[in-house]
């Protein structure tokens, strides 16, 4: 019974795969009309990857390409072999179904090669940023009950002061007290699994970046993850035989969404160039060289490519499809791409507890500054402060039966295929943001008439300033656009009178002084572009500005030093307020 159900999971999953491949310019419809395949016993990496391995031969999969030159390329075949020597090997070392495995290493094959081993051991993998500290690593240790960790030699001595009853497994140059995972080549290249894998099994926990709190534990399944990446698939626009570039560290969720399963799933190469040091010239150069088709980036990546002269570039590239995620993306960075290259920059959004939610996909026509359109199988909805659907409010996705006779999701259930298990450390927290039949993604957002969606902040950032309220995006995106801000955040600064007035955090484009010329110039461009109740009060000029370790800037740390400063009275050295220029003219 259980092989004629996984016959039945694969037939279903390949069938909504091939639907999204072939009508990937039809989101609105596409959307309304998609079903995600109702799934009982699937693996991923045994049920579709090897799948795959055998349709594509030696065609590419992975293509690592470091600084000296020294380019790795491995075929789906050499790939689907090799997972399965390492899962032989790492099941001789007593890694069961079940266990939990801590995964630190950079964009280096045996990442790849991990991964799909433990998919088909049905271990459950947790992946781990090559920043995080040997305090990250503890906690993640124990409220993850590890029971092996594959790490690289450059962060092994982050461990040598953790205890704990794991495995620990080397990657690189020998380390004593750790197993070497080059043995793993002396493994048999024939895999068995011990049994079935149910698609509700866990296969992924990410520890969340924490910007405010303990990081959660977010729980990934066999389908959640693998097959609810379908919807990022469709965004992306990731064909088969692609060459697929995603700009993103190993240890967040990004990583997995378009560095594994999106172009995985659409049978494309996953490219990955390595250097010490990002620059803008050096990422021009590489995908040059090497037919890049499909590039996805963060907005920091956007902001520095920008500031080339991308024309010049715009023959010898062979992109198709250009991709921001991470942090919503500012309308004049998607104007400068459009007129150098001639191709849309999409936005797209979702979070570590979902796939890709709303997008702009390939074919459809943008709105500056808009996220777009929901996702085929994503029912989105906007909910106020009393949780009634709205035009303006918290994003929010509907967990009850979809329009139609069949379900999507779990079966018996609407809920949507992509959306995690839960928070794998709280049941109550899992039930709080699945309260009412709504999972609540705590980031605010407004739908216009045609049903595009504009994000707005996240619901802690956005603020009110003289009963106004104000969503620091959306300053954010207009000051971007003056010359000389390369990079910009803006919080409520406390007001006696207004209750919080906005604040920007700028750091300057290259050629620019942090001085009061400057700061005139840009607080009269404010005044210029923005409406009155959205005026700019005050400017800091800064170096840096905090982030999470998954980049995201922390505005609450921003908010703290602010408020800090103004109950000291203090007034930093790069620090303008608009009463600094009683001539400042509209």
């Amino acid at each position: 019974m259980s092989n004629d159900l996984n016959r039945a999971s694969i037939a279903a999953f390949r069938a909504a795969r091939d639907h999204l491949l072939a009508h990937r310019q039809e989101q609105a419809a596409l959307a309304a009309g998609f079903r995600w395949p109702r799934l009982t016993y699937f693996n991923w990496a045994l049920d579709h990857f090897d799948a795959l391995a055998q349709e594509q031969g030696d065609a590419p999969a992975l293509w690592i390409v470091p600084e000296d030159g020294a380019e790795e390329k491995l075929g789906f075949a050499q790939l689907a072999r090799r997972s399965s020597q390492v899962a032989n090997w790492l099941h001789g070392l007593g890694v069961r179904r079940g266990d939990r495995i801590l995964l630190m290493l950079g964009n280096e094959v045996p990442l790849w090669e991990t991964m799909v081993a433990a998919f088909k051991l049905g271990a459950v993998v947790i992946p781990a940023s090559a920043l995080l500290t040997p305090d990250d690593l503890d906690d993640r240790i124990k409220r993850g009950n590890v029971r092996h960790v594959v790490v690289g030699a450059e962060h092994i001595a982050k461990f040598s002061a953790l205890a704990g009853d794991y495995n620990r497994i080397g990657v690189g140059a020998p380390q004593a007290g750790w197993i070497p995972f080059a043995d793993s080549h002396g493994g048999d290249a024939t895999f068995a699994p011990d049994g079935p894998t149910r698609a509700d099994d866990p296969l992924l926990l990410y520890f969340t970046s924490g910007t405010t709190s303990q990081p959660k534990l977010v729980l990934h399944t066999h389908q959640s993850y693998p097959v609810g990446h379908l919807s990022t698939m469709f965004w992306t626009g990731v064909q088969p035989r692609d060459i697929h570039m995603n700009i993103s560290q190993p240890g967040w969720a990004k990583h997995a969404w378009s560095c594994f399963f999106a172009p995985w799933n659409a049978g494309a190469c996953i490219f990955i160039h390595n250097v010490a040091r990002f620059t803008a010239p050096a990422l021009l150069q590489v995908m040059a060289e090497h037919g890049v088709n499909t590039l996805c980036a963060p907005p920091t990546v956007w902001r520095m490519l920008i500031q080339e002269d991308l024309s010049a570039w715009r023959d010898r590239l062979a992109l198709r499809e250009v991709i921001g995620a991470g942090e919503p993306l500012n309308p004049e960075i998607i104007e400068q791409v459009q007129v150098a290259w001639g191709l849309p920059l999409r936005d797209g959004y979702g979070q570590t507890e979902t796939t890709a939610i709303i997008g702009n996909a390939p074919g459809l026509t943008l709105k500056p500054g808009s996220m777009g359109l929901p996702l085929p199988g994503y029912q989105v909805v906007l909910l106020d402060a009393d949780g009634q659907e709205a035009d303006e409010g918290e994003v929010a996705l509907g967990l009850g039966e979809q329009p139609g006779d069949a379900p999507g999701g779990h079966p018996g259930t609407g809920r949507p295929l992509g959306l995690m298990s839960g928070y794998a450390d709280s049941a109550a927290r899992t039930a709080q943001v699945m309260e009412g039949g709504y999972y609540r993604t705590g980031d605010v957002a407004r739908r216009d008439a045609d049903g595009y969606y504009t994000f707005v902040g996240r619901a802690d950032d956005v603020f009110k300033a003289s009963d106004y309220r104000i969503s620091p995006f959306e300053l954010e995106s207009t000051l971007i656009e003056h010359a000389a801000v390369a990079e910009v955040a803006v919080i409520p600064s406390p007001d006696p009178l207004r209750l919080a007035v906005p604040k920007a955090f700028v750091i300057l484009t290259r050629g620019h002084e942090p001085g009061a010329e400057t700061a005139r110039d840009i607080l009269a461009y404010a005044r210029r572009a923005l409406a009155p109740y959205k005026r700019l009060r005050c400017i800091e000029f800064v170096d840096e500005l905090p982030k999470t370790i998954s980049g995201k800037i922390r505005r609450v740390e921003l908010r703290r030093i602010e408020t800090d400063r103004r109950e000291r009275g203090e007034k930093a050295t790069t620090e303008f307020f608009e009463s600094d220029f009683p001539d400042l003219k509209l």
